[in-house]
C-alpha cells in the first residue's frame, strides 16, 4: 500500500523511509512466529496455512499467537498514530521469545521492520523492544528464500504467471526480487513481464475507499495489463492487492484469477490440504 496515496488524508505526514539496507541472514532457526495479518486471516486464510506448511516442511516449529490482529498500518498511514499505536503496542506482547517473526506480508512486514521504531521514538524501553523485533522480522519469500535456502522442486505443468507486488513492499522489504527468485526456481513456469508491474494496484488500504475514483482507474490499468501479458494466473505475496485485483477482474468477468504466493509454491511442489 503506497504512502503517497495514504498521504492524501489531511493529518498524514508520512515520510516514505530509505530504501532496505543489506541484511545479514541469520541460520535457519528451530522456531518461528507467523504474524498471519488480517487481510489473510479473514480472506485467505489458506494462504496462512500453506505458509505454515512450507515452514514445517523445513523441520521449522511455527508458533500462531491467537491474540494477534492488525500490525495498525492502516491507522498509521491515515495519520491516526494513537491509534495505530495501541494496535502495534498489543502486538508487541505477543511475540516476546527471540525468536523471527515471519509475515507473509511485505507491507506488514515493512510497517512492523520500517515504522515502529517511529511509532514508538518518545519511549525509549518500548523503542528498544520494537527494534530488536524490527531486526527478526521477515517477509516469508524472503525468509525462504535467505533464511531457509529453500530448493524448490517443481512437480506442476507448464505455466505463465505474472508476478504482483505491493508497491510498499517493494521499496519497503525488496518482495519483488524475493519472488522472483522463487518462481524462477521453478523449472515449468514461466514468469511473464507485464506493463504497469512497479505500479499500485489502487487499494492503498483506506485510498481505495476515500478515493475510489482515481483507484477504480488504477486497478483497471493494472488488471488490463495482467489480461494481456498472456499470464494464466497472477501471483502475489499481498492479500490487500489480491483482493482489490481478484475483485477488479471478478467484476469484468476475466478468467484471471489472482493467488497468494505461498499457496502457489505449496501446490507446485506437491503439497496438498
Amino acid at each position: 500500500m503506497s504512502d503517497l496515496f495514504y498521504n492524501a488524508a489531511p493529518n498524514a505526514t508520512r515520510i516514505a523511509p530509505p530504501l532496505p539496507e543489506p541484511r545479514q541472514y541469520p541460520a535457519k532457526p528451530g522456531q518461528v512466529y507467523l504474524f498471519g495479518t488480517c487481510v489473510l486471516d479473514l480472506f485467505f486464510p489458506e494462504a496462512g496455512l500453506d505458509a505454515i506448511r512450507l515452514l514445517e516442511r523445513e523441520g521449522i516449529r511455527v508458533h500462531f499467537p491467537q491474540a494477534q490482529s492488525c500490525c495498525g498500518q492502516p491507522a498509521y498511514t491515515s495519520g491516526y498514530t494513537e491509534e495505530a499505536r495501541a494496535v502495534a503496542r498489543a502486538q508487541l506482547k505477543l511475540f516476546r521469545e527471540d525468536w523471527p517473526l515471519v509475515v507473509p506480508s511485505g507491507s506488514c512486514a515493512g510497517m512492523i521492520r520500517q515504522h515502529y521504531a517511529e511509532l514508538f521514538k518518545d519511549e525509549p524501553a518500548t523503542l528498544r523492544q520494537v527494534q530488536a523485533l524490527a531486526e527478526r522480522t521477515f517477509e516469508l519469500a524472503e525468509f525462504l528464500l535467505h533464511v531457509c535456502k529453500v530448493e524448490l522442486k517443481d512437480q506442476g505443468a507448464q505455466a505463465r504467471v505474472a508476478l504482483h507486488t505491493s508497491c510498499s513492499a517493494r521499496r519497503e522489504m525488496n518482495t519483488h526480487l524475493h519472488g522472483r527468485a522463487l518462481l524462477a526456481q521453478l523449472e515449468r513456469v514461466e514468469r511473464v513481464e507485464h506493463d504497469h508491474e512497479s505500479e499500485c494496484c489502487g487499494f492503498g488500504g483506506t485510498f481505495s475507499v476515500r478515493m475510489p475514483d482515481i483507484s477504480g482507474a488504477m486497478v483497471a490499468d493494472k488488471t488490463r495489463a495482467l489480461q494481456e501479458s498472456g499470464a494464466a494466473q497472477v501471483v502475489s505475496a499481498d492479500c490487500g492487492c489480491l483482493l482489490n485485483i481478484n475483485g477488479a477482474l471478478e467484476k469484468q468477468n476475466a478468467p484471471l484469477r489472482g493467488q497468494h504466493l505461498a499457496s502457489f509454491l505449496w501446490q507446485r511442489t506437491g503439497g496438498s490440504r
